[in-house]
């Protein structure tokens, strides 16, 4: 066999690289969703930070433990995973979202703003033969919901968006509750088509049924809690004064050198290499003038030189003068 690839076998490669797709279907051995791998688009948004869409991410996997716990003590075995995480204008990320499925417009507390979850009908098909009393697996895959399916789905979805609410209000301090349930499954209204958006999908799978759930949440509608997630909270809060003095008897323990310096002088090269002994360097400052006393490189007295017994020592006068601050 040839150890080389001819240009046309190259190009085959390719190609077939080239076209792709992510799979949609469950693993028939194990009956989950693969991981799939993502093309990166450096067209898309990138409001969201790293740490912030890594951090939401964690939420959101402890959100499906929560939400699967939450489904099973209704009756309804569902178990959530998250499968994928990713940024995208609006108008792109509604893209996400599975044809047909219903979504629920989620509304925070006390930020009035909306975030959007969404779910297959194969779902919530599912889930409601498991609210009456059947078994998921012998629901319909799909049908038209009536008023009555409607209503018993609301349930469902309290359901999912109280476990969300837990989650968020651990983290960031606020709570969700359903606003509205869309059986079309219509969110373009909702947000200008080029709000950055972050889209987490998930897989539920109950009974036999690998179904998708998407999470959408507009940056704009979490913005002002986005720091909490990322470990940072903005808000003003009263210090501890027992950190506060573990944290200052901590650092009372550090050595640090002190230095007096009289003056300085910036000399070019060729000046410092002819210096011998015996020459005279002027530094500028006055010969009574005071000395800047350094912790380290850090300017933070001025003092007045003299001696203490036999030894050289300084007078502290009073704070460094701003010029020589960093």
């Amino acid at each position: 066999m040839s150890s080389t690839v001819d240009a046309d076998r190259i190009a085959a490669l390719m190609a077939a690289a080239g076209e792709a797709r992510r799979p949609t279907g469950a693993d028939p051995a194990t009956g989950r969703r693969p991981r799939w791998l993502r093309t990166v688009d450096f067209s898309r948004p990138t409001k969201f930070t790293t740490d912030q869409e890594r951090r939401l991410t964690r939420a959101v996997e402890a959100y499906c433990r929560t939400g699967s716990a939450r489904l099973a003590a209704e009756r309804v075995p569902c178990e959530l995973e998250l499968l994928d995480c990713s940024q995208h204008t609006w108008s792109n990320a509604q893209s996400q979202v599975p044809p047909g499925s219903v979504v629920a417009l989620a509304r925070l507390e006390p930020l009035g703003t909306r975030v959007v979850l969404s779910a297959e009908n194969g779902l919530l098909l599912g889930a409601l033969e498991a609210l009456l009393g059947g078994t998921p697996d012998r629901a319909p895959r799909d049908r038209k919901l009536t008023d009555i399916d409607l209503l018993l789905l609301r349930r469902v979805f309290d359901t999912l968006v109280e476990a969300l609410s837990s989650v968020f209000a651990d983290h960031a301090g606020v709570t969700l509750h359903v606003a509205d349930v869309d059986p079309a499954g219509e969110t373009t209204y909702l947000e200008q088509p080029s709000e950055p958006t972050l889209a987490l999908t998930m897989e539920a799978r109950l009974g036999r049924t690998s179904t998708v759930m998407v999470l959408l949440l507009p940056y704009h509608a979490v913005e002002p809690v986005l720091g909490r997630f990322s470990g940072r909270d903005d808000s003003a809060e009263v210090a501890d004064p027992e950190v506060t003095d573990a944290v200052r008897a901590g650092v009372a323990r550090v050595d640090v050198t002190v230095r007096a310096e009289v003056a300085d002088r910036i000399m070019p090269v060729h000046e410092v290499l002819a210096l011998k002994p015996g020459d005279v360097v002027k530094l500028g400052g006055a010969a009574g003038s005071e000395v800047t006393l350094f912790a380290e490189d850090v300017p933070v007295h001025m003092a007045r030189p003299g001696r203490s017994g036999g030894r050289r020592a300084v007078q502290v006068v009073g704070p460094a003068s701003a010029e020589r601050r960093p």
